[in-house]
């Protein structure tokens, strides 16, 4: 039998503000346990929650983002359950009428078997606005576990998407395109380490052609791509291979293990009705004015799909034009790059200029950075330096191959580009006269070469292309090079 994989993420989103949702409590992280956490944080008798203005903002602003209907009514409601990092005995969240519903997202899944990375458009479900719960802490209590407060009252936006990803590919996509808008508008720092971007997989398998969906099993708080991919790859394979050998899937909360690389079974899972929704009495219906939305949309920044459709206009592929926007310091970084270029007057210059910059962001500099560890926004090199290093090639100062000496002592410190380039003598030959010289030694000394070259061996060819570079201390103009050469042999 052949079977379809059905998968919708629920993520919970921490928002960027200075103090909790309902109080004034600072939501830092890496405080000492229970040193952040007040009166309303931990229910005392008698406290008020009060609505966070920011909290409010940032949902907004993701609302717009993806094109949701924002709801100008919302309201809070309180999800009853009982665990001890739970003060209140219910979460403050929001579930008939959340602040947005709809919406959608534009991924872009990997190269398949074809080649080709393909784009597909993801449907939301709704974004609410929630408070986090506390922190149970089972290591150094001699046996017991301690309870850390800290996070209690941290907002949240969980964001529901429809069941419509088909493999782990497309989920981790999916993941990774919601990452980099949070993070883009500016609402979620993004840090997964830290528990700002956590990730819960709604996973089940059905025959193919079949309509109605299989039981599902939640997988919680996956908190990296790779163990979102794993934990899907394996729950699949698991439920599939329970259901063939005639077993019965049952609906469960289950948790990812990194260290086996298996899901295993928390608690059976809870459907809505058993958390006992009601609107919370303590909290006033949130309302949004058009005047509010407006002044929200101002301050929002020019958004990734934009400035995709723009690289794509430029002549950047599907690929490129994605990986430049997998964050908003790498397009501001890139722009900034093509900011700096003189014009080209080829034509079609501004598409070659766009692919040369490209390349190289994506190229040497990410290969860098990635080796050193550092965020684009940390980089030695600026995007003005990269950007004169791509124009020294463009008009035939540098070679490729020099280019790159020159990037590294960029990299180093070692001063600007021109002083780079003059203080350790990488400017590229491109005298005609200095290259015939040349050329005419090495054809002298290799004859047999020559002969091979004349008797249609095309190898012989590279053979002296390759001894004129190495005559020139690889300074020779490449193209000027094979043209010469051409005509001397011809």
């Amino acid at each position: 039998m052949k079977w379809e994989t059905v998968i919708g993420l629920e993520v919970h989103t921490q928002l960027a503000t200075k103090s909790k949702i309902f109080s004034g409590s600072s939501t830092a992280f890496g405080a000492a346990p229970n040193t952040q956490a007040n009166a309303v944080d931990i229910a005392l008798p008698g406290v008020l929650p009060v609505l966070n203005k920011g909290a409010v903002e940032c949902a907004i602003k993701f609302g717009l983002a993806i094109g949701a209907t924002l709801n100008r009514v919302n309201v809070f409601d309180r999800k009853n359950y009982f665990y001890p990092d739970l003060p209140k005995g219910y979460q403050i969240s929001q579930l008939a009428k959340p602040i947005v519903e709809g919406g959608a997202l534009t991924i872009v899944v990997p190269s398949t078997s074809s080649g080709q990375s393909e784009e597909r458009v993801i449907h939301l479900t709704r974004a609410h606005m929630e408070e986090d719960a506390g922190k149970s802490l089972h290591e150094d209590f001699h046996g017991m576990t301690g309870i850390d407060l800290n996070r209690a009252g941290t907002p949240l936006l969980e964001i529901v998407s429809e069941p419509e990803m088909r493999s782990s590919a497309e989920a981790v996509a999916y993941a990774r395109a919601l990452h980099t808008l949070v993070t883009w508008i500016g609402i979620c720092d993004g840090n997964m380490q830290e528990g700002s971007f956590r990730v819960d997989a709604n996973v089940s398998v059905r025959p193919v052609g079949q309509t109605e969906f299989g039981t599902r099993r939640e997988i919680k708080n996956l908190n990296s791509f790779r163990f979102l991919q794993q934990a899907i790859d394996y729950e699949v394979r698991w439920q599939i291979e329970t259901l063939e050998d005639g077993g019965r899937i049952e609906q469960a909360t289950v948790l990812f293990d990194p260290d086996t690389g298996e899901t295993r079974m928390m608690r059976s899972k809870e459907d809505a009705h058993d958390y006992r929704y009601f609107p919370d009495p303590d909290l006033l219906p949130v309302r949004l004015t058009d005047e509010w939305i407006e002044q929200v949309r101002a301050e929002m920044p020019e958004l990734p799909q934009v400035k995709l459709a723009k690289y794509r206009m430029d002549g950047l592929s599907v690929y490129d034009a994605t990986a430049l926007t997998s964050s908003r310091a790498t397009a501001e970084y890139f722009e900034a790059v093509l900011a700096s270029l003189s014009p080209s007057p080829s034509p079609g210059g501004s598409g070659e200029q766009a692919k040369l910059a490209a390349n190289w962001v994506m190229g040497e500099l990410a290969a860098a950075l990635n080796k050193a560890e550092l965020d684009i926004a940390q980089s030695p090199v600026s995007a003005a330096q990269l950007g004169t290093l791509i124009t020294r090639i463009q008009d035939g100062t540098l070679s490729g191959k020099l280019a790159k000496q020159v990037f590294e002592g960029l990299w180093e410190g070692a001063g600007e580009v021109d002083a780079i380039i003059e203080a350790r003598g990488l400017k590229q030959m491109s005298d005609s006269g200095e290259l015939e010289k040349i050329i005419d030694d090495v054809l002298a000394a290799n004859p047999k070469s020559v002969e091979e070259f004349r008797a249609g061996k095309d190898k012989a060819f590279n053979a002296l292309v390759g001894q004129v570079m190495k005559a020139s201390r690889g300074k020779a103009n490449p193209a000027q090079v094979n043209e010469l050469l051409k005509g001397k042999l011809q």
